[in-house]
C-alpha cells in the first residue's frame, strides 16, 4: 500500500511529509468489569461525553469490543496503558489493545 504524501510550500521550497497514521484503542469485554466503571473510564481517560461513553460501553458489552478512541500511536498507547492501570487499581481485569486504523477516510 503506497503512502499518500501531502506537500506544503514553505517560502521557496516544498516540504513533503507522510500524514501520521492513526491507531484505535479497543476495549475488550470481560465478565467482571462493571458497566459503570467502563462508562466512567471512557469519560475520564478518553474524554467521551456521557451519551458517547454509554453507547461504547453497550457495544463492548453486546459485541465483545468497542473503539474507545482514535489517536496518533504514542497517544493511543498512553491512553490504553492508563485505562488498564486504572482498571487494575480498581480491581478489574479490563483489557484493551491498540491497532492501526486501516481505513483513513474518517
Amino acid at each position: 500500500m503506497k503512502e499518500e504524501k501531502e506537500s506544503e510550500t514553505n517560502g521557496s521550497f516544498a516540504v513533503d511529509f507522510d500524514a501520521p497514521k492513526n491507531y484505535k484503542v479497543i476495549l475488550l469485554n470481560d465478565d467482571y468489569t462493571t458497566m459503570e466503571f467502563v462508562v466512567n473510564l471512557l469519560i475520564d481517560v478518553f474524554g467521551r461525553k456521557l451519551d458517547e461513553a454509554f453507547e461504547i460501553m453497550q457495544k463492548v458489552h453486546q459485541e465483545g469490543s468497542g473503539v474507545a478512541g482514535i489517536y496518533a500511536f504514542d497517544i493511543a498507547q498512553s491512553r490504553a496503558r492508563r485505562a488498564m492501570q486504572k482498571a487494575r487499581g480498581s480491581g478489574y481485569p479490563l483489557k484493551c489493545h491498540v491497532e492501526p486504523v486501516l481505513d483513513e477516510r474518517f
